[in-house]
């Protein structure tokens, strides 16, 4: 599938305005024109309802908040303009904890600080082009978190689609 990046909206939260404005000169160079930004959640989520992103591009960590905050609001809250909304979340912090902490609030990519232009866009590509499906249990809303079947996998198929009708 090709797609014109130029016609995708971006909103890209993160309180530092110098990496917002790396991150956009990094869209611009790909062709993108549509460029939002915020510099806290509430403003994020405040541009969000005003201009719905077709992609956010979002940072774990913003002075005392961190961005799986926004994450959980964009996928849970009833307010949220469209639940369904990529997320590629961009770090310096890349432990597990935070990594798990980020798939859990349903964010779609995780993109590693220093970023470079080929992995922004290989994330972007991929959010695109294998957007992964969302799944919907008691305690999660947001792209299923298994990258791929696991042919090897021998235990119990935990999701109902799946489960052999016997």
């Amino acid at each position: 599938m090709t797609v014109s990046l130029n016609r995708l909206r971006f909103l890209i939260i993160d309180d530092n305005a110098h990496a917002i404005n790396l991150v956009k000169a990094m869209l611009r160079g790909f062709g993108c024109e549509q460029l939002y930004d915020a510099q806290t959640i509430e403003g994020g989520k405040q541009r969000m309802k005003a201009t719905p992103a077709d992609i956010v591009i979002l940072d774990y960590m913003m002075g005392a908040e961190e961005g799986v905050t926004f994450a959980r609001w964009l996928r849970n809250d009833s307010d949220s303009p469209n639940q369904f909304t990529p997320i590629i979340m961009l770090t310096g912090h890349a432990d597990r904890d935070r990594v798990m902490a980020a798939r859990d609030a349903g964010v779609n990519e995780f993109c590693v600080k220093p970023v470079t232009p080929a992995d922004l866009m290989k994330r972007i590509l991929w959010v695109i082009d294998h957007a992964r499906p969302f799944v919907r249990s008691a305690t999660y809303f947001g792209p299923d978190r298994r990258r791929r079947d696991d042919p090897k996998y021998t235990g119990p198929e935990r999701r109902a689609d799946r489960q052999r009708k016997t």
